[in-house]
């Protein structure tokens, strides 16, 4: 059985994989482990993952009063996205998991929930209303001042 500290260590550096701030690592048994977590995470888990993303991010000061996310959503979002880390961790990816650390270390747990939070985020933003936006930027920019920074204006 795994002491409470290491459990702990685990959770931490798979939540830190899922915001991208574990440095990537790339070898083979990370590339199985993160191919796992994405061929294991279901759409509805995925979006769970993305709510569980953007609660958290929303308690950042520069956007936290544009967001009305209440702290008891939060909380339901974090026991539901625990809930999925637990399940890929040690159910659906525990041989990925148990070869990942032993042959490149526990760091690849938070670099292969960083790619399975990349495929999430790429979903979102592949929405048909979120993708309308953001090209929406293209309005407001002065095209000719940027093709000059670039050195193309003739």
């Amino acid at each position: 059985m795994m002491n409470p500290g290491k459990k702990m260590w685990i959770a931490a550096l798979a939540v830190a994989g899922a915001l991208g701030s574990v440095p990537a690592t790339a070898g083979p048994y990370s590339d199985d482990l993160s191919k796992c977590l994405v061929r294991s995470t279901g759409d509805a888990e995925k979006r769970t993952l993305v709510k569980w993303i953007f609660a958290a991010v929303a308690l950042h000061p520069e956007v936290a009063d544009i967001s009305s996310v209440t702290p008891a959503q939060r909380a339901e979002m974090t026991r539901n996205t625990a809930k999925i880390f637990e399940k890929l961790l040690a159910d659906s990816c525990r041989t990925e998991v148990q070869q990942a650390v032993q042959y490149e270390g526990p760091q690849t747990i938070g670099s292969s929930f960083q790619v399975l939070g990349q495929v999430a985020a790429r979903e979102l933003f592949s929405n048909p209303n979120v993708a309308a936006n953001m090209a929406d930027l293209g309005k407001y920019i002065d095209q000719k001042r940027i093709a000059e920074a670039m050195g193309k204006a003739r």
